[in-house]
């Protein structure tokens, strides 16, 4: 009988480590990047942190039908006027906080994100660190910078078992 046990025991422990438990790096993740809507004309004294201007809140506005079907459930957006107004809409939609960043680090979101169990991230940032980041999530030299007019488009990075597996470019 104790010769049974142990064997019962020992079949159980190899089968776990043959079976390790997933880990939130495993997880999978559906990843939305998007620059932020078009910001106000720079006017002296305002340290380049530009409310959106009127077109800008309308994109902010469409944003949110256009991302519905991919419901975040973590927003991140940079400490800037125009990255928050951006994200307000969706943020409000969804019930949920922007979580700010610092678009100087963005390792530090990447390290972040990548552990948790959310599966669903919105990240609103930049015409240079928006492409960068998706670069740096798809672990190649993909896209450039983003022209200063350009506001239309928006980044889908899906993930399995923390490896791309996809990586599209939408117009909105």
């Amino acid at each position: 009988m104790k010769n049974l046990i142990c064997l019962s025991v020992l079949v159980i422990f190899a089968f776990t480590l043959s079976f390790p438990p997933e880990t939130a790096a495993q997880t999978n993740k559906t990843i939305v990047l998007v620059r932020h809507a078009e910001k106000m004309p720079a006017v002296e004294g305002d340290k380049g942190d530009q409310d959106l201007s009127a077109d800008g809140r309308q994109r902010a506005e469409r944003l949110v039908k256009v991302l519905k079907k991919y419901k975040p459930h973590e927003i991140f957006a940079t400490d800037y006027k125009r990255t928050k107004q951006t994200a307000e809409p969706i943020a409000k939609a969804r019930k949920k906080e922007i979580q700010t960043y610092d678009p100087a680090k963005q390792a530090d979101l990447v390290a972040k994100i990548m552990p948790t169990k959310t599966d669903h991230h919105l990240i609103v940032g930049h015409s240079n660190t928006i492409p960068a980041l998706a670069n740096l999530l798809a672990k190649k030299e993909l896209f450039r910078n983003l022209l200063d007019t350009e506001y239309s488009v928006f980044w889908v990075i899906r993930m399995k078992n923390g490896v791309v597996t996809k990586v599209e470019v939408f117009p909105f």
